[in-house]
């Protein structure tokens, strides 16, 4: 054999081996096909149209987000125009509800302190613009800056989508898919590929997981928001806000706990971004669990002076926007912490989980739901391996009828493409997808092109009257850039396909690029090995079968 020719079939040997390796693994022997089977199945990951589970598209209410920024941005203000004595009758927030961004009126501000408004706006409110109000003639309205608006909406749908993934990751489930979806809907597609009840996984979902903690501002706490508000006079103490929470029972023969209501710092002294983790551990109360807390460096020099500066003093844990306990403060404390309740194991691991993972910057909304069955996906499978192995034998037979003994080549081409295809989707982790079997059955397609190429070339050539071995490395040369061409523009389309497709669009193309990669090697570098092997085994002067 033709040294040259001998190390080219150790190479595609090599390529052999690997591509089989990466498809079941080192089996242990004794071996068997169910085991075989066992691994090839866990190395080829199937997509939720093919294993069944869950689809969901959530929508994100950016606006939330906005209106948050609108009341701190509220909150600063009022902050800093008492540090400046500026008088005004009041702030507020106004709602467009053409634009669905609200606005700050600040009015009757005294005429002489103006300029000291502007100034305070211009050098704090940069995201702001400053204009009189309608119909105000001392009044003033800040208006949010378009770009602003639109950089706060893509963050928070960003936030949400990058919060979601981190929590479904920790339920342990099999390649979730969580992307964008739409087009400027603010839309999130999540798929759960094997999850056939994903109940844990909406509540994980849902859940906003917003931990505060604020200083209880009243001496006491009421049953009703009507005895809050009738209490002080019906208006609550400036920087304050009523919120409801949990109060356990304390009077003899009373069980579980009662509803209360509770006046806060509106501020928070710390927030769940300043988490750094959250473990859950068991409670006092025999099967009662509790999750304990940790914070960042930063969050605990601003922890310490707080509850140092407050000793006998209440300090509410705020989850949701729901007081979960009001412990005293009892000494200081820096950088730890715990949340008290009546919670199960479950119900302390999926708090521990989602305060890890960060709390959602606005609320989700399901637009659409549904539950594939393992049964649908498995008459996928079969009705594409079906496809595939049909239109391979078609392709086989037409081969071997109209290019004789060369069509052997090509079915030898064929079926290392398709080996090598899968196992490329199994060492890069990609998931198959009907689609994606539609991209295997386009690749056998582009695979046949290839050889028909190759040989129709190798034929003009041997009519030409040239031999064998020339006619064989002429039919190869001329088609090389024939192939590369068509192969070129099939993958610039399924790159812009992968860029602007949803994921069932992406699984194609990833399927057909691969395909088409390994359709190179295959149909120019193995094909013509294996002529150069023939052609050394032919006598001279005999005719090659094509």
């Amino acid at each position: 054999m033709n040294p040259n020719l001998k190390w080219k079939a150790v190479f595609i040997a090599a390529v052999l081996l690997l591509c089989v390796y990466g498809l079941i693994g080192m089996p242990k022997f004794p071996t068997s096909w169910a085991q075989v089977k066992q691994n090839f199945n866990q190395r080829i990951k199937l997509g939720l149209d093919l294993q069944g589970g869950t689809h969901m598209i959530l929508q994100v209410q950016v606006n939330e987000a906005v209106n948050l920024h609108c009341d701190q941005s509220i909150e600063r203000l009022r902050r800093q125009l008492a540090d400046n004595s500026i008088t005004y009758e009041e702030i507020r927030r106004v709602d467009d509800p053409g634009t669905a961004v609200p606005g700050i009126l600040v009015r009757n501000v005294n005429p002489d302190q103006v300029g000291a408004l502007r100034d305070i706006i211009r050098d704090n409110f940069t995201e702001w613009d400053l204009a009189p109000a309608a119909g105000e003639p001392s009044g003033f309205q800040l208006t949010m800056k378009a770009a602003y608006v639109a950089e706060i909406r893509t963050s928070t749908l960003r936030q949400s989508i990058e919060t979601i993934r981190r929590r479904i990751d920790a339920l342990g489930l099999t390649e979730p898919v969580v992307a964008e979806h739409g087009r400027g809907e603010n839309e999130i597609l999540v798929q759960l590929p094997g999850e056939g009840d994903p109940t844990r996984a909406k509540q994980v979902i849902q859940v906003g997981g917003q931990l505060e903690l604020r200083r209880v501002a009243g001496e006491r706490t009421f049953s009703s928001e009507a005895e809050a508000y009738a209490f002080y006079g019906g208006k609550l103490p400036d920087g304050t806000e009523l919120v409801r929470g949990r109060l356990e029972a304390r009077e003899p023969g009373s069980t579980g706990p009662v509803e209360a209501w509770y006046v806060l710092d509106r501020v928070p002294v710390v927030t769940g971004r300043d988490l750094r983790n959250a473990v859950p551990t068991p409670g006092e109360v025999p099967g009662r669990y509790e999750v304990n807390f940790t914070l960042s460096t930063e969050a605990a020099r601003r922890f310490g002076p707080f509850t140092e500066a407050n000793i006998g003093r209440q300090m509410a844990i705020v989850l949701d926007r729901r007081v979960e306990s009001a412990p005293v403060i009892q000494s200081r404390i820096e950088d730890s912490g715990r949340i008290t309740g009546r919670f199960t194991q479950e119900e302390a691991r999926d708090l521990a989980l989602v305060l890890r993972a960060g709390a959602l910057p606005a609320s989700i909304k399901y637009l659409e739901e549904r539950t594939i069955g393992p049964s649908l996906g498995a008459d996928s499978i079969r009705q594409g391996l079906q496809a595939s192995v049909v239109s391979l034998i078609a392709v086989m037979i037409f081969m071997l009828v109209y290019y004789r003994l060369s069509g052997v080549n090509a079915v030898v081409a064929l079926v290392l493409n398709l080996i090598i295809l899968l196992a490329a989707l199994a060492y890069f982790g990609a998931v198959l997808t009907l689609p994606g079997i539609a991209g295997v059955i386009l690749t056998i397609g582009m695979g046949v092109d290839s050889n028909v190429l190759v040989f129709e070339r190798i034929r003009e050539e041997l009519r030409a009257g040239k031999a064998n071995a020339s006619a064989v490395d002429s039919g190869f040369d001329r088609a090389f850039l024939t192939i590369i061409d068509t192969h070129v523009t099939t993958i610039v389309s399924c790159i812009f396909l992968f860029m602007f497709g949803t994921g069932p669009v992406r699984g194609f193309a990833v399927t057909l690029v691969l395909g088409l990669l390994s359709n190179l090697f295959t149909a120019v570098y193995v094909s013509r090995t294996i002529f150069g092997w023939h052609l050394g085994r032919l006598p001279r002067q005999a005719a090659l079968s094509i």
